[in-house]
């Protein structure tokens, strides 16, 4: 009997032996528990946030029409006594003054107001290339604040405020140097528009309707692209400061309602352990859907609320708490580098383009206007290759396709003007559809504690082509290949980068480092 007793007192113990702890939920799960339902209202603030874009893209193309070079015609030797000038010559800039004139008044353009068409494409190019530069430096400067100490909210209302302000005070620009400087201003706080509209409303819905909200903020940015030729076009015989005046001033009423009428991301507000608020942002988006949220109902975010001091989440670690994170682990710094090699070859096309359509031979308004309209359906062909297909061979694909026909754009001769818009219009749309399945691709490729920073590098890396892309398009104006040419190797090689990048179709968002590093089995793989 003793014996049966010892021989069965193990199985006794074992089986009597408490299960093991059940998995805490993750911020992803919780979050989509409260908000995954997302009603209409909570979709229309959503798209609210998303319409930041608009302002956006308005402030990268502008330079197409204020810093254009006018067209020009000799004048008749009868009004000026001068027979010198003969329609065959290259450039007004070999021709005696008073012998020929602009197209448009002067006033419509910085290049034609302050006589700098003779003056080489370095000075021609300066303003857009400060732009694109304060973009840059913003970027680096600026991005781990939407991680760390300002959040998402505050640090969108930050840019674009302090990205229209100088665009009023442009109007008010007496030379090409005060300009250029305005300029680099705006571009430094604008730096930042693009990313935290993103990252915002993706982390105000429910899986569900990211990709919707995504697809409305690229729609978004291609409608106000649009309204530029549109703009452009009506003030095309008053001075170029009107285009400033009225993409800036609405801005500023925009960013007054985001202050009033959006929640912060709750899903930040739990990574940087600040349940409390996260409770209010929980309760304001949940009545948006008619449920009553009492204080009882968020008991499920104890659970959940992060403290990660690598990512800075509690607080202490500073601005770039969040750079230093990914530093240490070399997995985050190889798919930020291979990332941020693919944008810059896109954002050169992406962000180019634009600039240099004024050197294929058509009329400059309906040119940008073919870019824009290309832009429109690509949000919704990016939204729909994105549910059909992978996100690494998609990019792949389109930069490729982007590359070969910007390549096709430099090979036609000069008079073929409709073959080369067709094509330039065609690399335009495949890059516009690779940076909008980019966008979401890299928002799944990191965690929520430094989502916003790593996003934000990415887009500088994609301005960083955006920089180059002014000078090469005046080059481009002599030589098609220093324009066109230059920008479909880049981004045709750039986008092989992305073959070593993980895919992320069907995979929920991690919400800190070693979350995203025990989904990949602890592996520092890319």
């Amino acid at each position: 009997m003793s014996m049966a007793n010892t021989a069965t007192a193990p199985l006794l113990a074992a089986s009597q032996e408490a299960p093991p702890p059940a998995k805490e939920p993750s911020i992803d799960d919780v979050i989509e528990m409260y908000i995954g339902a997302t009603g209409v209202l909570q979709l229309l603030k959503a798209v609210f946030v998303a319409f930041a874009w608009a302002f956006d893209s308005q402030q990268a193309f502008i330079s197409a029409f204020t810093d254009a070079e006018l067209r020009w015609h000799c004048l008749t030797a009868a009004s000026t006594g001068n027979a010198s000038c003969s329609p065959p010559a290259a450039s007004p800039c070999d021709l005696p003054p008073g012998s020929w004139a602009w197209d448009w008044p002067a006033g419509a353009s910085v290049v034609s107001e302050w006589a700098l068409n003779c003056a080489g494409p370095a000075l021609v190019s300066l303003p857009a290339s400060s732009f694109f530069a304060g973009c840059l430096a913003g970027g680096f400067l600026l991005t781990t604040l939407a991680d760390s100490l300002l959040g998402r909210k505050k640090m969108l209302l930050v840019s674009l405020a302090s990205t229209s302000i100088p665009g009023v005070l442009t109007v008010f620009a007496p030379n090409i140097w005060a300009y250029a400087a305005l300029r680099l201003v705006s571009g430094f706080f604008r730096s930042m528009v693009g990313t935290c509209t993103l990252v915002l409303y993706t982390e105000l819905v429910g899986k569900r309707w990211r990709n919707m909200v995504n697809v409305a903020g690229f729609f978004c940015f291609a409608v106000w692209f649009l309204s530029l030729p549109a703009l452009g076009y009506a003030f095309r015989d008053a001075s170029w400061r009107n285009l400033y005046f009225w993409t800036s001033v609405p801005c500023l009423c925009y960013s007054v309602l985001v202050y009033f009428l959006v929640q912060e991301s709750p899903r930040w507000l739990l990574v940087r352990g600040r349940k409390q608020d996260a409770m209010e942002a929980l309760r304001q988006i949940m009545s948006l859907n008619g449920s009553c949220a009492t204080a009882t109902s968020f008991s499920m975010l104890d659970a959940c609320v992060v403290h990660e001091d690598n990512a800075g989440a509690s607080g202490g670690g500073g601005v770039f708490a969040t750079l230093q994170a990914m530093s240490g682990r070399q997995w985050a710094l190889r798919r930020l580098a291979a990332i941020m090699a693919a944008s810059f070859g896109v954002g050169m096309v992406y962000l180019g383009m634009p600039l240099n359509v004024g050197s294929l031979g058509s009329n400059l308004y309906l040119s940008v206007t073919y870019n824009a309209l290309a832009e429109l359906p690509s949000a919704v062909v990016a939204w729909l290759l994105i549910r059909m297909a992978n996100r690494r061979g998609l990019v792949i694909a389109l930069t490729a396709a982007a590359g070969a026909c910007s390549l096709a754009c430099a090979a036609i001769p000069q008079g073929a003007a409709a073959a080369r818009t067709a094509a330039e219009v065609v690399s335009f749309f495949a890059a516009c559809t690779a940076f909008d399945v980019m966008l979401v691709y890299f928002t799944e490729l990191f965690p929520t504690s430094v989502r916003n920073s790593a996003v934000g590098l990415v887009r500088q890396a994609l301005v960083l082509g955006g920089v180059a892309a002014p000078v090469l398009a005046a080059l481009g104006r002599e030589r098609s290949f220093w324009s066109f040419g230059m920008f479909g190797v880049a981004i045709g090689c750039s986008g092989l980068f992305v073959a070593c990048l993980p895919e992320t179709r069907g995979k929920s968002m991690s919400d800190t480092m070693a979350e995203e590093e025990e989904r990949n089995d602890g592996a520092v793989a890319w």
